[in-house]
């Protein structure tokens, strides 16, 4: 594989004719780059005005590898060929290079530019790039790879060092100031004026340096623009942080990349470096992964969320979460009180729709703090810190739908959000929590587990708690601090505000989800709601609410395949089922083409309903929801009063449903209920 080297630009605050004569200082011996035991030039040639000069070298290198990889190759030395191309009319130096020693088995090839600033034509640019391709090397092409790009970015490194050694070196002896190159005649005249012939060092124009002061520095410029070509190192320093040349060239190229193929905005450059750090920059992983998010991000136009989104009224009263200061590092602080809030409630009453594109938000939300923070703070602030209060977290947070949704959000998150959450602080974790932490962790980014600090009890107060990561000043008060904190408390979400699909949130967004957990039903007598599921030895669980009326729960099984069919109800009422689904037919006969498996079940209204069966054959299994109906008197065979009054009462209107479902393996099946050895069902009213 083809190993590639992009750096960024590098700015000398100097002119280009004194950068040159720094630069000439490094041969034909450079003692401050080791590896570099000398060079001897090979050919020069010169057009005749004297602006192009050409130099072709031989340098002679010492790699630092081992004494019997050297012995097996058989050399000490490696020597590669040099051209410098110095244009003094345009103000350029083109350095190209390539190996000459292994030409046949390793190919490196390098490209080095010295120009002048496109804003400050008093400061000089310079950027390289590289390619090492290793077609064999006597069974070592591993080793050698590694040893070749160790030296190449220590050598890197050393570069930006050397030039400015120099440069100092010749302020020192008084050379401040380099004319620039001039026509001949212009040179003579020039020349003449101050009695003394055309200088000889680099060809600028004139020799020795004069005692002339330095043209004072202009101001630094901007920050680069996101739509630049290149980047300045200066730049990724200031805004993204110390990266190796390795990491630095990555996203150099990812970025080139991303110009020449991708149409619509380029995102940042700290979008772009999360997505390499999240895949160890491996830029192909990185590029695959920035690529769908990309993606993603048009189709459901998430660019816009801030300004589109609004939180419904009901999530801002019940969602315990807010933007509360910063940390000590500078990260923008975010606080979750996740013990005091209703999950279950929020997702039946919002779905997970209002939720992930809430979610999303506080990340949109997140990154535009931490590019404010940069600025404020003068230093790359890439990350936020989350702190996360479980005190009240009970088994009622781990209800199986609401742990799926969780998880479903993780991987949005995961997958588009990398390397966004710098430390989680979870405080006052109940002993529940090692039960949720089991189920979730295994879906959270390895690199993201190890940002997690956990607490339980009272451990996160003193020395090695909160105040070793967040000001004293800063800790809310129900914590322990002193800090009025707004974010809210919480609480139980009423179930009159729960919402089924036939009630949908009022909103004109692209859907992020077209499938949601819970599914909503309306039953009417004589059109009960069935739910089909082909299954062999497993467990099937579900979780019901009901919203309006009463209905019976019962679960059947049967050998022969349900046709599903849309019927209307037999009610007087003038509305129709709508979508229910019925699946035992009417010529079944309940002992024969089907049996019953769990007991009928009567659910009130407001009743909020979980349970679970162990299959024991294999065939057809059915949920099944109907109108709960008076039961005939056993002592007589007239019907009570009472009786007759709510039929009467019943027939005049819908039962409501949402409900969820799921088939799970039986080694998979964690709730402490179920008995994995016994078919009896589990049905819980909550």
């Amino acid at each position: 594989m083809v190993q590639k080297y992009q750096s960024p630009v590098r700015v000398y605050k100097y002119p280009f004719e004194l950068v040159m004569a720094a630069y000439e200082k490094r041969f034909p011996t450079c003692p401050e780059i080791p590896v570099f035991l000398g060079s001897e030039i090979l050919h020069e040639s010169r057009s005749e005005d004297g602006a192009i000069h050409v130099v072709e070298r031989s340098c002679k290198l010492n790699v630092d590898a081992p004494r019997l990889l050297k012995k097996i190759a058989g050399v000490d030395y490696v020597f590669f060929i040099q051209k410098n191309t110095v244009n003094w009319r345009e103000r350029t130096l083109r350095i190209e290079a390539h190996n000459e020693t292994f030409a046949s088995r390793v190919v490196v090839r390098e490209t080095c530019s010295y120009s002048v600033h496109p804003e400050n034509e008093e400061w000089t640019c310079f950027e390289q790039s590289a390619s090492l391709d290793i077609k064999s090397f006597f069974g070592f092409e591993s080793t050698v790879e590694k040893i070749a790009m160790k030296q190449y970015t220590s050598n890197i490194k050393r570069g930006k060092e050397v030039i400015e050694h120099y440069l100092k070196e010749l302020i020192s002896q008084g050379i401040t100031f380099i004319p620039r190159w001039s026509p001949p005649a212009a040179k003579e005249e020039r020349a003449a004026a101050v009695g003394r012939a055309p200088g000889a060092i680099l060809d600028p124009g004139a020799a020795g340096g004069s005692r002339e002061p330095a043209a004072s520095p202009c101001p630094a410029p901007e920050a680069a623009s996101p739509d630049a070509d290149k980047l300045d190192a200066d730049y990724i320093e200031r805004y993204l942080g110390q990266l190796s040349p390795m990491q630095e060239s990555c996203l150099i190229r990812l970025r080139q990349w991303l110009q020449e193929t991708h149409k619509g905005k380029i995102p940042k450059d700290e979008h772009i470096l999360r997505f390499l750090r999240a895949r160890d920059f491996n830029i192909d992983k990185a590029r695959e992964m920035l690529c769908q998010s990309l993606a993603w991000r048009k189709q459901y136009q998430v660019d816009f969320i801030l300004q589109s989104w609004r939180p419904p009224a009901l999530l801002q009263e019940y969602y315990t979460g807010g933007w509360h200061y910063q940390d000590k590092d500078g990260r923008p602080l975010y606080i979750l009180r996740l013990g005091q809030m209703d999950t279950k409630g929020l997702v039946k009453a919002l779905g997970e729709e209002s939720l992930l594109r809430h979610v999303l938000s506080i990340n949109e939300e997140g990154q535009k703090r931490c590019e404010e923070n940069t600025n404020i703070f003068g230093r790359p602030i890439t990350s936020w810190t989350c702190l996360v209060d479980l005190e009240g977290l009970n088994m009622r947070h781990l209800w199986r739908p609401g742990v799926k949704a969780l998880l479903r959000i993780i991987e949005v998150v995961e997958d588009n959000y990398p390397e966004t959450l710098g430390r989680l602080l979870i405080v006052r974790a109940p002993r529940v929590f090692p039960v949720l932490w089991t189920l979730v962790s295994p879906f959270i980014n390895e690199n993201t587990r190890q940002k997690f600090l956990i607490y339980s009890g009272n451990n996160y107060q003193g020395s090695g708690g909160l105040v070793d990561y967040v000001d004293k000043d800063v800790i809310p008060d129900f914590l322990g601090g002193e800090c009025m904190c707004t974010v809210s408390e919480g609480g139980l979400v009423p179930k009159s505000l729960y919402q089924t699909e036939d009630e949908p949130e009022n909103s004109d967004h692209i859907r992020l989800w077209t499938e949601t957990i819970y599914h909503s039903a309306s039953v009417l007598k004589g059109a009960p709601h069935e739910v089909q599921i082909l299954e062999g030895e497993s467990v099937i669980t579900w979780d019901f609410d009901i919203l309006k009326g009463d209905v019976v729960f019962s679960l059947f099984h049967s050998k022969r395949a349900p046709e599903p069919s849309h019927k209307e109800a037999t009610s007087p009422s003038p509305s129709a089922a709508g979508d229910n689904v019925q699946l035992i037919d009417k010529t079944w006969v309940l002992g024969v083409d089907y049996s019953r498996v769990e007991s009928p079940l009567v659910c009130r209204e407001g009743e909020s309903i979980q349970g679970s069966h162990v299959t024991r054959w294999p065939g057809f299994y059915i949920l099944q929801w109907r109108m709960h109906g008076p039961l005939p008197c056993s002592s007589s065979s007239l019907p009570r009063v009472d009786d007759v009054l709510a039929s009467l009462q019943g027939s005049s209107h819908k039962c409501k449903l949402i409900y969820y479902y799921e088939v799970l393996a039986s080694k998979d099946f964690r709730w402490a209920l179920l008995n994995s050895a016994s078919s009896t069902s589990h049905l819980l009213s909550v």
